[in-house]
């Protein structure tokens, strides 16, 4: 006769292990549906005093609609490769594992921007992606003169159809605008300078709802650098505009300010949101004096920043080599 006990004995455990199994996703779902969309998890040494996003407001927190599958990517850093140091390396791992078009916010080869330098600084680390690169020349860039090691290694990849070193291109429904803030080396930036002309023509052309702009000296930062006035033209613009946001270079640390006017007043509403992520592969320098609208600083980790780029509305990322730092949000555009 059949001993029915191991049976039943068997039959209970699996309803027991269901039920548990029940428990423990029901847990989870809850911890997952109290969670903000705008995370930031740095160490805490690295982080500014205030650390909270602006949550809910247009051009602030937490507000865009989520990632669709196939929306484009936008990933890079600024002060990347140099000879006597290994991390370019580290930071063109993370590219690898990231798909999209990849942005440098200059000073791409170091410590004079030379042919040279290219071919043996960048291409073996961030020149794997050149051929899904769009580039933006940096103030080392040009101690080669007319940034001839910059040109020659790019090409036309790394200006307009003029030959000048300010280009745009349409990455999905955005507008990205990639400009040359070495000012005395390309006869200004102002509004009546021939990059100045070219910007604003530029953006009364664009019908994209959304814009990002890139390039190397920041406007506002709390780096070694500090702001750098002389790019004020390029921010009026692009705030009369309605852009959204503007990613730097220059200072060799990651900061992210609140969305703001030309003149650093808080402005949620139209505001531009800046990113400094000078974190390419250069050695990281510590932070001057802090900025007015200074959300989040770091300079214990290289990495990159990845922004996902929604129809109307953007994910930002930054990734860092070894993930003791993170920072992310979401935003709409104007």
């Amino acid at each position: 006769m059949t001993n029915r006990r191991p049976i039943a004995r068997q039959a209970g455990l699996l309803v027991v292990s269901f039920i548990a199994t029940l428990a423990i996703l029901s847990g989870l779902l809850a911890v997952a549906s109290g969670r903000d969309r705008t995370s930031n998890s740095p160490s805490p040494i690295a982080v500014a005093p205030s650390l909270a996003a602006s949550v809910g407001a247009p051009g602030g927190g937490a507000s865009a609609p989520p990632q669709v599958s196939g929306d484009p990517i936008l990933v890079g850093a600024g002060d990347i490769a140099d000879c006597d140091s290994p991390v370019a390396v580290e930071t063109a791992k993370l590219i690898q594992g990231i798909d999209g078009t990849v942005f440098t916010a200059g000073d791409n080869a170091y410590p004079d921007g030379t042919a040279g330098q290219f071919a043996r600084c960048y291409d073996p680390t961030w020149g794997q992606f050149k051929a899904r690169t769009r580039p933006a020349p940096g103030n080392h860039d040009y101690v080669t003169k007319g940034a001839a090691g910059y040109l020659g290694y790019f090409g036309s990849a790394a200006t307009n159809k003029d030959g000048q070193t300010w280009y745009s291109y349409d990455l999905g429904r955005w507008h990205v605008i990639v400009l040359d803030a070495n000012c005395t080396e390309v006869d200004g930036c102002g509004t009546e300078s021939p990059q100045g002309q070219w910007l604003a023509a530029d953006l009364a052309a664009s019908k994209a709802r959304c814009t990002v702009a890139i390039w190397h000296q920041p406007r506002f930062s709390s780096g070694v650098h500090g702001n750098d006035l002389a790019v004020t033209p390029f921010w009026d613009a692009l705030y009369a505009a309605g852009a959204d946001v503007v990613i730097n270079g220059h200072d060799h640390d990651y900061e992210r300010f609140k969305p703001q006017t030309p003149s650093g007043a808080t402005d949620l509403e139209r505001g531009i949101r800046e990113f400094v992520v000078g974190t390419g592969g250069e050695a990281l320098r510590n932070f001057g004096i802090e900025k007015r609208n200074s959300d989040i600083r770091a300079a214990v980790d290289h990495g990159v920043l990845k922004l996902t780029l929604h129809p109307t509305g953007y994910d930002w990322a930054f990734v860092s080599v070894t993930g003791i730092f993170s920072d992310s949000g979401s935003a709409t555009c104007h």
